[in-house]
Parts: structure tokens; C-alpha cells; sequence
């Protein structure tokens, strides 16, 4: 069964702009994740690079790159389209790992799932 976990408030997610990090336990171990807001929509995935899986921001919260158009991964360059996290370009295996978020009343949650539950940190 699916829980919603309130994230942030809308207003904290700005297009194409800083994200609001939020920490997971993902198929048993404790996650970093992030959220995003994209042409109007937010979004939200594990920080972990599909290249090697290590966390994608040298600069906490910043993902996107100097367009505002792609997530990209700082250590390797990786690129992932931000509506989807599917790779674009650079040295991906697959994409990102999407968390469900919906938005209603000016708040942001993110939706559990069997392998995706609020850390216990």
C-alpha cells in the first residue's frame, strides 16, 4: 500500500532551479533524493547517478545544468532529461530512479512504494 510523504511547499521548487533534497531507505538502504520543478511540473528521483552510483551535486541541490534544460551528474557529466530521468547523453547505464510526487493546495508529497519508504534516519 502507497503512503504520500509531504515534501515542501510548491513555492520552494522554483523552474529549473535549486532542488529540495528529502532522504529515502530505497530496497533497504538509506537514500538521498531529490526534487525538482520542470516547465511547471515537479519531479522528483533518487541522487544517484546511473553512471556509478554516487550522488549527483558537488554544490548541494543544484542539479541542472547552465540551460536549465537537463539534470547532469557533476562528477561524470551524465545528462537526463528532467521530465523522465532518462539518460540524453554522456556515460549512462539506464536513468534515473523516478519517485512519484503529486501537487495539490500548494504542497508537494512523494509517494512510497514497496521499495521506496521514508528513512529511518
Amino acid at each position: 500500500m502507497t503512503e504520500t510523504v509531504f515534501l515542501c511547499n510548491s513555492v520552494a521548487l522554483l523552474d529549473s532551479g535549486e532542488s529540495v533534497s528529502f532522504e529515502v531507505r530505497y530496497d533497504g538502504r538509506e537514500c538521498s533524493a531529490f526534487a525538482i520543478r520542470f516547465q511547471g511540473q515537479a519531479y522528483a528521483y533518487l541522487n544517484r547517478c546511473a553512471h556509478v552510483p554516487m550522488e549527483m551535486d558537488f554544490v548541494p541541490n543544484r542539479f541542472f545544468d547552465a540551460s536549465g534544460q537537463w539534470l547532469i551528474c557533476a562528477t561524470h557529466g551524465a545528462m537526463y532529461q528532467p521530465q523522465t530521468g532518462a539518460c540524453r547523453s554522456g556515460p549512462c547505464r539506464g536513468g534515473l530512479i523516478k519517485i512519484a510526487v503529486s501537487e495539490t493546495n500548494g504542497c508537494v508529497h512523494w509517494h512510497t512504494a514497496a521499495n521506496l519508504i521514508p528513512s529511518e534516519s
